[in-house]
């Protein structure tokens, strides 16, 4: 039947819709035609679009829509750190580590009619390394791209770069774009303003609207190469507030609530919903100021064992949170000794009485004060259970990255942050390195960052990953970073929505549209 295996809300809508239609082709023709129901998709997003140009856009909530639209030679399976290929079909790589050859699919072609081949490729590619837009330092080690024929593509680097085939998984990774689009609208900026609101990809969806400030749209792409979405189209409206998207979740109005539902309601929610989950790279990590409190190591013995997670987490997560096993997402690496917070809660009350009176102030972001404000305030009472009068700061939007320069900056910064990809070098190279551009305090340690060094050199997974946990270890007992919880990409959408396909280096609520159904 036409409407087998749907919810009964969606069959509900469905037959609305196609009785509406056959009544209006009946009134319009006398005749009765058959009708095929048209799938929509409807997925809130929380932020608008700064851009839809797939080498100038560091978007988050808008990260499933451009993977959806342009595709990159390689992407992670749903789940796991595992890369497959994507417009390539497999890959070598040179015993020096410097080649890497892909062979590419057959039969692709570009939302505007354009044959996909391996120029293609290098035209894209050559974009996103020489022009003056924010994701090109993806290719900082490209040295030379080339055709060597039409299904072959093969790059060179400057230096052996164990991460390079995680950066091109990541999903802000060198997409491929309509070369014809490139050049018809190349205009003064390498094609930059017109990629703001168009897009010519390959994926299984073309950009149908672009409507900043209100809401998007996506089409399914008839000529995609690949398995056809079970969607037709995908509706993306903007809704800022996440009590708006769970009355329109509730209403019928959308069809999830991506992110951050509140996590209290998680246990008992409306009939007819259900969640989603799986492992994310999300982790809630404390940056400590050169100056604080903390960084006296009694006092700071004495703050981990008030806040030890395990005490608060399930408070601020339920089952989606966990207690942190090292400065890596558990995803990206299992630490074969896991951090440990100290739980001796006496000797905590009797170092602050010795040590005290102490004051902490620990800051998060304007952006991120829906999703830390409850963790901080259970922090807060925990440390005033040992004598410490710690106090919440909420920092204005952008101003985390100015902290190093701030002497008036909170003895505590704390992030819910995700890296580019699954390779320990972008969590260590973005977060905790004396140069990383994440390093909020620009905090040095220069054994642990050697460690990390050498380890970025190294495809030897298990000797790889003892280094870089030995380099989270020194980070963490000096001092230099804290981290807390490990967070669940948790999705909530009706009863027999599935395949959503969720990955880890995407940043949480990103719902594969080429997937994702309603069960049979």
């Amino acid at each position: 039947m036409l409407f087998s295996g749907l919810p009964a809300y969606r069959q509900c809508t469905l037959r609305l819709a196609v009785s509406a239609a056959i009544l209006i082709g009946v009134i319009a023709s006398g005749a009765l035609n058959p009708l095929q129901a048209q799938e929509v998709l409807r997925l809130p997003i929380a932020t608008d679009f700064d851009s839809f140009d797939p080498d100038n856009a560091f978007e988050m909530d808008g990260l499933s829509a451009i993977n959806n639209v342009y595709e990159g030679l390689v992407e992670y399976v749903p789940g796991s750190a595992e890369i497959r290929g994507l417009l390539a079909t497999d890959w070598t790589i040179s015993e020096d580590g410097l080649t890497y050859t892909f062979n590419l699919v057959q039969g692709a072609t570009f939302h505007d009619g354009t044959p996909f081949n391996a120029e293609a490729v290098v035209t894209s590619f050559q974009r996103r390394k020489d022009s003056d837009l924010i994701l090109s330092y993806f290719l900082w080690n490209m040295e030379k791209i080339e055709a060597v024929d039409d299904d072959t593509v093969a790059i060179t680097l400057g230096m052996p770069q164990p991460s390079f085939l995680d950066s091109l998984a990541s999903p802000w990774s060198p997409k491929v774009i309509s070369p014809a689009a490139l050049t018809e609208h190349a205009g003064t900026d390498n094609a930059a303003s017109w990629l703001d609101t168009n897009a010519v990809g390959t994926g299984p969806f073309t950009l149908a609207s672009f409507d900043r400030g209100q809401g998007y749209s996506l089409e399914r792409f008839d000529g995609y190469y690949g398995k056809p979405s079970f969607f037709d189209t995908v509706e993306l409206p903007l809704m800022p507030e996440v009590s708006q998207q769970v009355l329109s979740l509730q209403a019928q109005e959308t069809d999830a609530v991506p992110a951050n539902y509140p996590w209290a309601q998680l246990a008992a929610l409306p009939p007819g919903l259900e969640i989603t989950s799986a492992p994310s790279t999300s982790l809630i990590i404390g940056f400590v100021k050169p100056e604080s409190p903390l960084t006296d190591p009694d006092i700071r013995a004495a703050f981990l064992t008030a806040v030890n997670p395990g005490n608060w987490v399930a408070d601020a997560y339920g089952a989606y949170g966990h207690t942190a096993k090292s400065l890596y997402p558990t995803i990206m690496l299992d630490p074969k000794t896991p951090l440990e917070f100290p739980t001796d809660t006496a000797a905590a009350e009797a170092t602050v009485a010795a040590k005290g009176p102490i004051t902490l102030t620990i800051g998060i972001s304007t952006e991120e004060a829906n999703s830390l404000t409850r963790v901080t305030d259970l922090m807060v009472a925990e440390l005033a259970g040992i004598g410490i009068n710690a106090t919440v700061t909420i920092l204005p939007s952008g101003a985390a990255f100015g902290l190093k320069d701030n002497p008036n900056g909170p003895d505590l910064y704390i992030g819910k942050l995700t890296p580019d990809a699954l390779h320990p070098e972008n969590q260590a190279a973005i977060f905790f390195t004396e140069k990383a551009p994440i390093n909020f305090y620009g905090r040095a340690l220069p054994e642990a960052d050697a460690l990390v060094n050498e380890a970025g050199t190294l495809t030897d997974i298990a000797a790889r990953n003892a280094l870089y946990e030995q380099a989270s270890q020194l980070y963490v007992d000096n001092g230099l970073f804290i981290p807390f919880v490990e967070v669940d990409d948790v999705v909530v959408h009706p009863e027999g929505l599935i395949d959503l396909e969720l990955r880890a280096a995407y940043a949480p609520g990103n719902i594969d549209y080429g997937s994702v159904r309603w069960a049979d």
